[in-house]
Parts: C-alpha cells; structure tokens; sequence
C-alpha cells in the first residue's frame, strides 16, 4: 500500500563497520542501505522513530513511502525489507530498504485477518486453531493489501478453511498453495486430575528401585569376599 510518508535520509560517508554504525546510533540515528531499481546500493542513515512508525502501521513493512536522501534531486519509492532489532532493548540496529517500480509486480507476504465466531467454536465448544497467518501474494506495488480476510463463521467440527476459499481477486496473485490449511476448529483438551483414591494407589506401591540397589550393593560386598576366599587359599598353598 502506498503511504504518504516521506523519509528524509543521510548518507553516510566514510567506514562502514561497527564502530562507525555506533557513532550514527549514538546521535540518534540508524545506519541503514537502499538498493535496487538497477541503481548502485547507497549507504544511509535515517530517523528510527520514522521507521517505527511505518513498521508499526496497519501495512507494516508492505508500506510504500518516498525516499528522499539529502543531496539527491529526485525522491524514489521504497520498503523496508529488512531490519534488526537489539535483543534486549528492543531499539532499531539496522534497516535494508528497496527502491520499487510501481509498475512492475512484486511479492509481499500479507498478514491473514479472522472474521467472524466459527460456528464450531460458538455452539460446539470447540477452539479455533489458525494454522497460517500469513499469505504470500504477488501484485503492482499500489494493490498490496494491507491483510486478507478469512472468513471462519461456518466453520465446524470437521470443516478445514483453505487458501482457496479465501477471497480471490484479478489484482492479486496467489503464490501460497491453494490446499494449504488456513484454518479449522478443534476439540478443547480435558485435563485429567487425578482422584484422591489414585493418589493413594500410588503412594501405597512398592518401591520396586530400591530393591535393585539392595542387589547392586549385595553384589559389590561379594566381590571383597570372594577375594579374601583366593587371598587365605594362597596363604595356605603358601605353608604347604
């Protein structure tokens, strides 16, 4: 989906290892490539409240925005395709953006929305297991969708929701197979507790491993024994 956001970028100039992606996140920044479109990759450095922005939006990632870098006279189109998260911060460490044709298809993996109470779930009392949550599609840049609808009201006991009952359109190609199981409904699971009476069956059992380790031990006190047999038989031929 095209947006009307325009991210202003920088580039960077000089080394581009560690300690220089450091000293750009340090001023606030994040270090970050655009390539693509049969142009030469271009390092960058762009603002990680902007790309925040864009990835948490109702497309995410499939968001299509303008790319101005700073001393280029013209904008370009782009998405972000890749990015890095810090462990345990959370903060943004690094982006890959593509510059897009919108005239040319290109393929994105849109996110699948439920719609609906399954029947199996309302009036069986059965729990709905959504088995894909993504579909990946192939369309022109300014038809992604932002998700695809999945329509689960009558679902029951035994039906299977597939890629193929999924809405289709001329605009969008799927690329997922057609047989593959969006959805169905399963059976809740009863955990079994166990009675009082059990418990006490089971206290009440021999313990059966102690009886190997008194024969294990048994074993262990005989070989000393028959050690001292041959040790005093020697002493004897020894006298003799």
């Amino acid at each position: 989906m095209i947006s009307q956001e325009v991210v202003a970028a920088t580039p960077r100039e000089g080394k581009f290892n560690k300690n220089a992606a450091r000293r750009v996140r340090a001023q606030g920044r994040i270090p970050a490539v655009v390539y693509g479109a049969a142009q030469p990759a271009v390092a960058i450095e762009v603002d990680p409240k902007q790309i925040l922005k864009i990835l948490h939006s109702d497309t995410g990632h499939n968001s299509i925005f303008d790319l101005e870098i700073n001393g280029s006279t013209a904008k370009s189109k782009a998405m972000i395709v890749d990015w890095q998260y810090e462990p345990i911060k959370g903060s943004l460490l690094h982006i890959d953006l593509k510059r897009i044709a919108l005239d040319k298809p290109i393929r994105v993996e849109v996110p699948i929305q439920i719609v609906g109470v399954a029947n199996g779930v309302k009036n069986q009392g059965g729990i709905l297991d959504l088995v894909l949550r993504e579909l990946e599609i192939e369309c022109l840049p300014g038809d992604i969708p932002g998700h695809i609808d999945a329509d689960v009201t009558n679902l029951s006991f035994g039906d299977v929701l597939r890629v193929a009952d999924l809405p289709h359109s001329d605009k969008l190609k799927f690329l997922t197979d057609e047989n593959a199981t969006v959805a169905h409904v399963t059976a809740v699971k009863e955990e079994v507790v166990a009675t009082p009476e059990a418990v006490a069956a089971e206290a009440a059992a021999p313990a059966e491993p102690e009886v190997l380790k008194k024969g294990k031990q048994e074993t262990a006190e005989a070989a000393p024994a028959a050690a001292g047999d041959k040790a005093e038989k020697g002493d004897k031929g020894a006298k003799k």
